[in-house]
């Protein structure tokens, strides 16, 4: 409210602003009583888009209900280590058992070279490195097919020691780490394909010229005749080998895909024993899409019983007691909770083991038991859920999960019944403010108007007492004269 200034008394004892301001504190009510109720009508616009949040929380939770890669989660496991398992496609997988044996994991091809003195330098040159598949390393002149990618020079300067060599290899990116290694004979230069399976190996050829020590020790191109590092020892690269069923598959690392549709193998030892692969519904996933629902729907109950609730001891309402939308939301989120459907081995929620609380607050409880046995037979429970329309089917012979969802899509989306209802608040607020606006201003000009006719009872009072002072002083002027 808008004050329009002080008066000063002129001399009546008559207190102005006082009197003012005692009135406009009467018709300040007026207003307070407009903000009191915007105030509320926020609080009921806050109120009904927690609401909306909670219940497009449910619609989200009964739409996952419908959806039939839900019902279509695998799980899977092995009976040994020797063999891991997940699903990397629920929807190719099958369900059954396999028997996996793992006769050879996947390797990558390693050589080293004879031990030196590691303060020993090359001649200068090149080490030539290429990449491919070696064949007949069972036999004493092994074949190499260079791979797609063209072989990598690594050039060497004279004196260049083992470590600077192993340096320089790793900064070429041929496909191979080198490392030196030291053993009781001296440092030894050790080459590794950075990957694994039969296309991994790899072939060095050396070319140096000048003092040092011959770069030839470092190559790896003639297996056959024992010289450079194919006087050593080799580990060839090789694929991982196992058979499924009796059927052998192959692979070029340790990960085993598409043998088994939907499924991905992990190879970690060779087993002596077959190992049991088991892929089957995930029951897990789908309780807990279940839970989810009973969850979601038991936080909207609680939200609206809060809402419209009555305290007969202290008689409080709560904000939307008695608010014929919310509590008619209410209403048929629970008569769709009680509605079976009209055909199917479940026909209701309850033979799933979920019931309405006997607390009588209309929440739902699970029978976890129940529930798992009824998921024992996966496809009959996802009919109950999805029907024959699967999502957005409207009609009873279709899922309930599906008719649930349409009821709080259509709630929830725009021109839904909670839409409906903020516009209608949003329109009381402004409805509202401009009221408080109408009713400062005439409170403005009340004011004003209070303060002109006190001063103007003032002004004349003022000119009362000063005629009665007058008076008395003529009449004592009077007196002293007769006497």
């Amino acid at each position: 409210m808008a004050s329009t200034g002080t008066v000063t008394s002129s001399g009546t004892n008559i207190d102005i602003d006082s009197i003012v301001s005692k009135l406009m504190s009467i018709e300040q009510t007026s207003v307070t009583k407009l903000q009191n109720q915007a105030s509320a009508i926020q609080s009921q616009v806050s109120a009904v888009g927690t609401v909306k949040s909670l219940l497009s929380t449910l619609s989200d939770a009964a739409t996952a209900l419908t959806q039939p890669a839900l019902w279509a989660t695998k799980t899977a496991s092995a009976s040994a280590s020797a063999v891991g398992v997940k699903v990397s496609d629920s929807s190719l997988a099958s369900t059954g058992s396999f028997r996996v044996t793992v006769s050879q994991l996947a390797r990558s091809q390693s050589v080293s070279s004879s031990a030196m003195a590691s303060t020993d330098g090359f001649q200068a040159g090149t080490l030539s490195i290429q990449l491919g598949t070696w064949s007949g390393t069972t036999g004493s002149s092994p074949g190499f097919a260079a791979g797609s990618t063209s072989a990598v020079d690594v050039a060497i300067s004279e004196g260049d020691t083992l470590s600077t060599v192993a340096s320089k290899i790793n900064a070429a990116g041929a496909g191979v780490t080198a490392s030196v290694v030291t053993d009781l004979s001296g440092q030894r230069l050790v080459m590794r394909s950075s990957g694994t399976g039969d296309a991994a190996g790899f072939k060095v050829s050396a070319a140096g010229s000048g003092s040092g020590t011959s770069l030839g020790g470092l190559a790896f191109d003639a297996p056959g005749t024992g010289a450079g590092m194919a006087a050593n020892s080799v580990q060839w690269a090789a694929n991982s080998v196992a058979t499924v069923d009796g059927v052998t598959v192959t692979s070029a690392t340790n990960t085993v895909t598409g043998a088994l549709p939907g499924l991905s193998l992990t190879l970690s030892q060779i087993s002596t024993d077959p190992v049991t692969v088991t892929s089957s519904i995930d029951t897990t996933t789908l309780t807990n899409a279940v839970q989810g629902f009973v969850n979601a729907f038991n936080n909207i109950n609680t939200q609206i019983n809060s809402l419209t609730s009555y305290d007969a001891t202290s008689k409080k309402a709560g904000l939307m007691q008695g608010d014929s939308m919310v509590t008619g939301l209410q209403t048929m989120m629970r008569r769709l909770v009680g509605t079976p459907n009209a055909s199917g081995t479940y026909t209701t929620l309850s033979q799933l083991g979920i019931s309405v609380s006997k607390s009588a607050d209309g929440s739902l409880t699970v029978d976890s038991a129940k529930l798992d046995a009824a998921l024992a037979n996966p496809d009959a429970v996802k009919t109950f859920f999805m029907g024959a329309g699967g999502a957005g089917a409207t009609d009873a012979t279709d899922g309930w999960a599906s008719r649930f969802s349409t009821f709080t899509q259509g709630a929830v989306g725009t021109d839904g019944s909670l839409d409906t209802r903020t516009a209608s608040l949003q329109k009381q607020l402004k409805a509202n403010s401009d009221d408080q606006t109408k009713q400062t201003d005439r409170l403005t000009l009340t004011e004003s108007r209070l303060r002109a006719q006190y001063s103007a009872l003032d002004a004349k009072l003022s000119t009362l007492t000063t005629l009665d002072t007058y008076v008395k002083q003529q009449i004592a002027q009077w007196n002293k004269s007769g006497s």
